[in-house]
């Protein structure tokens, strides 16, 4: 065993956190430890990294145990470079490294003192040996190899570390504990700001990583791919399961299923005592005299019954935040329109001529790398920062409720009933009533915003979105610290809302059970795909394999956003450039001219008639979607537009056909 904890216990002040803690971790285990926000989880992890002490119990690891340490929001030195923060990893080797440096330059100048150069050149020979075995020649690869697993490109090097993102800092910090090749990984949250190329890179790097890990994690398909045990954190103890998250799921509820028939069983058992022992002494009461015997039989079963390990009820469903999203007003057709925007920050360009359009009632999920300008464009739509070109406009009666990636403000006093009244404009009573919906009962509610938990944070700021009632959600990162059961009951209230909604997450969960369109960010770019995330793979698998049948190279996004913008920008939809400036960019028909051969002339001839067949069956039903009628029909505009979405992806697919034949 790597780990051993045996009835551990933590205080904080007069607060018992951790209760009894008991469970082995062995060596090579990759453990998954859960719960919710405030079970303790992080003390736990700190307990074990050798940060925090145990008030209670024992705690044992392993002795020699290398242990690397990521924490929620990786801390640079002030001044310090991402490259000089990867050499961390490194500083033993470094400060060897500067050693022998040191000594070189002293034999160099040194006199003719053979003792003494001797000396330092018996010295030098034990740096040279330390340095080799542990690999400082191979320092720099090492670095590199790391960085671009993590997609930390070489252009950061030199760039402060204080002004990375929180996403950024996230891949530094755990890059710098991979390059600790430790014998035991302690990860807290590291998939919070990872884009979604970094956490299947993580994985995988895991899943094939020799040590020990245990990771803090609510996101179910990273624990399911990584954990093959799982600890649960509850009410202060800890319960063992050995699998991963799904195995977890089925083995708690079929264990509360057992011990809730248990509990039943034990007090039908007490409850016939409790009247057998009524029934005796009421007996021994009657006779007369008295009947001792009666009152000495109901005394021993008064003892047994006192005896009895009591069993507790076990509690089957958890309370969880209460999130009903309502609207005030419904908007216009197109909730969100965004036009040729781009956007740059000095010499670096972040995307430009991204055209999409939000339809009422639908959920697109916005995703991409770190520093592609997700949250950037979140933050133009609703004005907090400005385009260079084009526009981002939210469409008519649109009430937008925005819940943006931000880190607690860690120096705000105000308490949590001062900030949700201000916030909500509501009374103390009825305030503490609408915050006890999202988990903050008695004292909580007195705790200053500042020293809350960034999943406390983020249910704060869900009771005051509830409030608004908005018919346009803008989410950045809703998920990122939230619990599982928080997640899942604001996946619930996704699915009821009625309105429309532009996320941006990485949670793949998550996205598969609210999207409907993903919008894909990449290399500037902004490509369309119908569906969930499952259905997102699909698709650019397909397009791969298209690729490479018809000989590819580039790159599949770039082709996207033109075949899907033109196909809806001739439906009227306002998805894309206009026709015009879809024609001077090249349309089907110009571009088919200058580059069909005579080989697959007529195929083209035929994918152009039926792209316009298609263009005018989705303009027809976008002039129907349009009629009063219509609009005031729910359950015909919702058929209407899923007419529309199968239109427009097969005009999508016969443009990725037409291209590939045009660059065949």
């Amino acid at each position: 065993m790597i780990i051993q904890c045996q009835h551990i216990q933590k205080y904080y002040g007069a607060e018992l956190v951790l209760s009894d803690i008991s469970f082995e971790v062995g060596s090579g285990e990759k453990v998954g430890l859960i719960g919710r926000n405030g079970a303790g989880k992080t003390t736990l992890l700190r307990l074990i990294s050798g940060i925090e002490k145990p008030d209670g119990g024992q705690l044992a690891i392993q002795k020699g145990t290398r242990i690397g340490v990521l924490a929620q929001l990786p801390a640079g030195r002030p001044g310090q470079t991402v490259y000089s923060k990867l050499q961390e990893a490194f500083e033993d080797l470094l400060c060897c490294q500067e050693e022998m440096n040191r000594l070189a330059a002293e034999m160099s100048g040194a006199d003719e003192d053979a003792e003494a150069s001797q000396e330092m050149l018996r010295r030098y020979g034990q740096l040279l040996d330390a340095f080799e075995r542990g690999g400082g020649y191979e320092i720099e690869s090492a670095i590199d190899r790391v960085a671009r697993g993590l997609g930390i490109p070489e252009e950061q090097y030199e760039q402060p570390f204080a002004s990375l993102s929180g996403g950024e800092k996230t891949k530094v910090g755990l890059a710098v504990v991979l390059l600790q090749n430790p014998d035991l990984l302690v990860l807290d949250e590291p998939t919070n700001h990872l884009d979604l190329p970094a956490v299947l890179w993580l994985e995988e790097y895991l899943r094939s990583f020799g040590g020990t890990v245990m990771v803090i994690s609510h996101d179910r398909y990273f624990l399911d791919a990584v954990t093959g045990k799982t600890v649960e954190i509850e009410d202060g103890e800890a319960l063992t399961y050995h699998g991963n998250y799904t195995h977890f799921k089925k083995e708690k509820e079929a264990m509360l299923l057992r011990q809730f028939a248990d509990y039943q069983e034990q007090q039908k058992k007490i409850k016939k005592m409790q009247e057998a022992i009524k029934q005796l002494i009421e007996w021994g009461n009657r006779s007369n005299p008295p009947n001792a015997g009666f009152h000495r039989r109901a005394a021993s079963m008064q003892k047994a019954l006192d005896r009895m390990v009591k069993l507790k009820k076990p509690i089957l469903e958890r309370k969880s935040i209460d999130l009903r999203l309502e609207q005030h007003d419904r908007t216009g057709k197109l909730a969100l329109v965004i036009q040729d925007a781009a956007k740059s920050y000095g010499n670096r360009r972040l995307f430009g001529g991204l055209n999409a359009t939000l339809f009422y009632g639908d959920c697109a999920v916005l995703i991409g790398g770190n520093g592609t300008g997700k949250s950037t464009l979140l933050k133009c739509v609703v004005g907090q920062e400005a385009l260079d070109e084009g526009s981002a406009q939210a469409g008519s009666r649109a009430d937008i409720g925005y819940l943006a990636q931000e880190s607690v403000p860690a120096h705000m006093r105000d308490t949590v009933l001062d900030y949700f009244r201000r916030e909500a404009a509501m009374e103390s009573g009825e305030a503490r009533g609408q915050l006890a919906r999202f988990l903050f009962y008695g004292a909580d509610v007195f705790k200053r915003v500042g020293d809350l938990s960034g999943g406390e944070w983020t249910r704060l700021r869900l009771a005051v979105l509830m409030r608004q009632k908005p018919n346009l959600l803008l989410l950045d990162e809703p998920t990122n610290h939230l619990d599982i059961e928080s997640r899942e009951a604001l996946e619930e209230a996704l699915e009821e809302y009625g309105g429309s909604m532009l996320a941006v997450s990485h949670d793949r969960y998550f996205i598969n059970r609210i999207a409907s369109r993903i919008w894909s960010l990449e290399e500037g770019r902004l490509s369309d795909y119908a569906g969930n995330y499952d259905d997102y793979l699909e698709q650019r698998e397909k397009l791969q394999g298209a690729g490479r049948q018809t000989g590819q190279t580039g790159s599949i996004t770039a082709a996207k956003p033109s075949s899907s913008s033109a196909s809806a920008s001739a439906a009227g939809s306002g998805i894309g450039p206009s026709r015009k400036q879809s024609a001077q960019a090249g349309s089907p028909q110009a571009a088919g001219k200058n580059s069909r051969s005579a080989a697959n002339a007529s195929s083209i001839a035929r994918l152009e008639r039926d792209i316009e067949a298609a263009e005018a069956a989705i303009a027809r039903l976008d002039e129907a979607m349009m009629q009063p009628e219509t609009a005031c029909d729910a359950g015909k505009l919702q058929e209407l537009q899923q007419e529309r979405e199968a239109l427009k992806s097969q005009a999508d697919d016969m443009y990725r056909r037409y291209f590939a034949m045009l660059e065949a």
